[in-house]
């Protein structure tokens, strides 16, 4: 019989090696996230070198306008970021941190004027809500009622200036006119027959796209019983073309354009209402040869209507893009995005 020998109870445990010392290398995720966190600023070098006459015109004319209404117009600008976080916020039934939505909707209205259809900032809002935990399904979902209830806002209150002011503007003026007209009808036509032509050739799309549509009609139904979320969902949805309205008007009075605030929305409204079925990045090109065609069918001088129009899209697009970008880098570089 052999006697296992008895370990000393004084003598210490033996200890793992020690690590090797060396410096660490950065893993596969930080890498991408820092190379992510780099990107907006080369789309946004890219943007200025594209789009770089643009900018140098529309600087020179708005260096003789007011400061203090251009001021004004920039900070309608940040508020409809605000809307849009409101809306955002109506539009799924989890509750967000307040300070992290706003600055996602910030970096999402730079990416917005990258990619065509709001396409930019829906992909930004898709990663934030995934990172805050909800599901995807329910992600989309809330996607779909945003775009949807942004869209739906809008002609309510078309409505309330024609019939405050019918002969503000000549009814043709409030509908796409040659090429955006074939592109809205195509639009119109094709995209219904593409969804339908798809399903019908990919039979395992129909259970993910109904699972969709029954998620989608069930958190409508319930954000639409508590008053907590459908206020800001159609507040928010109203207030945003109004105060995009409100940067146009701005630009107006800070170059002395010779018309009312209230004829100065309902050609925003109108001009966006109109051109709006155009899918591009913005909604840059369709909106700026609607708003021109709407100012100078107010009798405005076509120098001077393009002149409100570039100043518009400084505010809008230049002035908050480098700032937007910064922030989206600074969200994915800290894991937000």
């Amino acid at each position: 019989m052999s006697v296992l020998p008895l370990e000393d109870p004084a003598s210490p445990p033996p200890s793992a090696p020690p690590p090797a010392v060396g410096r660490r290398r950065p893993s596969a995720s930080t890498a991408t996230r820092r190379a992510l966190a780099l990107l907006p600023l080369l789309f946004l070098a890219v943007w200025a070198a594209v789009d770089r006459h643009a900018v140098r015109d529309g600087v020179a004319r708005l260096a003789t306008a007011d400061p203090w209404w251009l001021l004004t117009g920039l900070l309608f600008t940040y508020l409809g970021a605000v809307a849009a976080a409101c809306v955002r916020q109506g539009a799924i039934t989890d509750r967000l941190p307040p300070g992290a939505l706003l600055a996602s909707q910030i970096a999402a209205g730079a990416a917005n004027h990258v990619l065509p259809a709001s396409i930019g900032a829906h992909a930004v809002t898709l990663r934030f809500l995934r990172r805050e935990g909800v599901p995807l399904n329910r992600a989309t979902a809330s996607i779909a009622l945003y775009s949807l209830v942004r869209a739906v806002a809008k002609i309510p209150l078309v409505l309330v200036f024609v019939l405050a002011a019918p002969t503000a503007v000549p009814p043709a003026e409030l509908f796409p006119q040659g090429r955006t007209l074939f592109l809205a009808a195509a639009c119109l036509l094709l995209v219904p027959l593409a969804v339908v032509a798809l399903f019908a050739v990919a039979r395992p799309l129909r259970r993910p796209a109904l699972d969709f549509v029954r998620t989608a009609l069930t958190d409508a139904r319930l954000l639409h019983t508590r008053p907590a979320r459908f206020l800001p969902l159609w507040g928010g949805a109203a207030a945003a073309p109004l105060l995009q309205a409100g940067v146009l008007a701005c630009v107006g009075t800070a170059l002395g354009l010779p018309l009312s605030w209230s004829q100065l929305v309902f050609a925003f409204l109108a001009a966006s209402t109109a051109a709006g079925v155009v899918p591009a990045p913005g909604g840059i090109g369709p909106i700026d040869a609607a708003l021109v065609l709407t100012l100078a069918g107010y009798g405005t001088p076509l120098p001077l209507a393009t002149a409100t129009v570039i100043g518009y899209r400084v505010l809008t697009v230049w002035a908050p893009l480098l700032p937007g970008m910064l922030v989206l880098s600074a969200m994915v570089q800290r894991g937000r995005l």
